[in-house]
């Protein structure tokens, strides 16, 4: 019996591993950091033998309120991920699993490998509408790359997009993958309608380092990305640096910044009340969005989600706070749940890669509904 976590994005290390009915394994921690969550690595067994997997020491993971309802995914060829029986005893996260084939691979959230982000920027670039660009080096010296798609003209919107500011939020990357499809769809007519009036900015990956790591929140240093937005500095936190410069030099009309909450199972958005400068624009912007998006999709609702922060006492080194409030534009923190969307349960997916693909589509509906009123 193997256990190894030595690839892309790997996290998991062997405490026990000797006999099948006990394996017990451990979760490192990200680098320079306290938080640890996020798990992938594979295990090579044999088949047709029940296996009882126990993660421990959960307690003093990043956000053990995660764990209750979490089922782990699995898959033996890395490209269909499906949910595994898991129990959780407020400590302690056991699988519970019989694998048909001789290896099979374990993660927290559907992986979106930094491979995958190569191969999409470079599929992406392909687009007459796209435009790859490169904004600076991370610390272990990753490409921090920008997609500019649509034609760059005088009075159009700029829209920027990020993802994946925390990288074991992998969802994040897998939703800017369906939006940027169909935004390059050349035969869809809301992408059409989208690109005459409109620019888009999108960071599929702003921490390639922490992704590779395998880690859940910070990238290679251990820096918080989203609570460097007041200050970034090259030494810790480049990925933020470089987007704030470039966001500074093109300038921004909205943005939305893509993430996942371990605990909340479903789909829902945080915006700016707490923002010194908000006014009723932008809550009536807010509103129309929503509203659009509540039409698009019953993926997304509006009755659960985080608490509205007190007028003039939002946390501005947060990305949307803080970009919403430097450009006084419509700012948006997207979440999606690392379970599954309680209002519509999958017992065998749970929330899952095409799910969040095609959530990704559906959101350029609600950008329609608000982009002619940006500005």
């Amino acid at each position: 019996m193997v256990i190894t976590s030595q690839f892309d994005s790997g996290n998991i290390r062997v405490i026990q591993a000797q006999d099948p009915q006990d394996i017990q394994l451990a979760i490192n921690k990200d680098n320079n950091s306290d938080f640890y969550q996020w798990f992938h690595f594979k295990l090579q067994s044999t088949k047709f033998v029940e296996h009882k997997i126990v993660i421990g020491d959960l307690k003093g993971s990043a956000y053990p309120d995660g764990w209750p309802g979490y089922q782990a995914l699995a898959s033996y060829d890395r490209d269909e991920w499906f949910r595994v029986d898991t129990e959780y005893d407020g400590d302690n996260l056991t699988i519970n699993f019989v694998p048909e084939y001789d290896s099979v691979y374990f993660a927290y959230f559907t992986p979106y490998s930094y491979e995958r982000h190569q191969d999409f920027l470079s599929s992406a670039q392909m687009s007459f509408d796209c435009e790859l660009r490169h904004l600076g080096y991370t610390i272990d010296k990753r490409d921090m790359s920008l997609l500019v798609i649509g034609e760059e003209a005088e009075g159009k919107n700029k829209i920027w997009v990020t993802a994946r500011q925390h990288p074991g939020e992998s969802m994040a990357e897998w939703l800017v993958e369906g939006m940027v499809g169909r935004l390059l769809d050349e035969d869809d007519g809301v992408a059409k309608s989208l690109l005459e009036q409109n620019t888009f900015y999108v960071i599929p990956n702003m921490n390639p380092d922490g992704s590779a790591r395998g880690h859940l929140r910070t990238n290679a240093v251990g820096t918080n990305l989203n609570r460097e937005w007041e200050t970034p500095s090259l030494e810790k936190s480049p990925e933020v640096y470089h987007t704030l410069k470039a966001m500074d030099e093109i300038g921004v009309d909205m943005f939305l910044d893509i993430h996942g909450d371990e605990a909340l199972p479903y789909n829902f958005v945080a915006g700016c009340e707490g923002n010194p400068n908000y006014n009723t624009k932008l809550e009536e912007l807010e509103n129309t969005f929503k509203q659009a998006l509540l039409m698009a999709t019953p993926e997304f609702q509006d009755v659960f989600g985080y608490d509205k922060d007190e007028p003039g006492k939002a946390n501005l080194t947060i990305g949307a706070n803080a970009v919403g409030h430097r450009y006084q534009c419509l700012s948006y923190t997207l979440e999606m749940p690392f379970k599954d969307n309680q209002n519509l349960p999958d017992p065998a997916y749970g929330w899952s890669a095409p799910r969040c693909q095609q959530l990704g589509e559906d959101l350029l509906i609600a950008v329609r509904a608000v982009s002619s009123e940006l500005r």
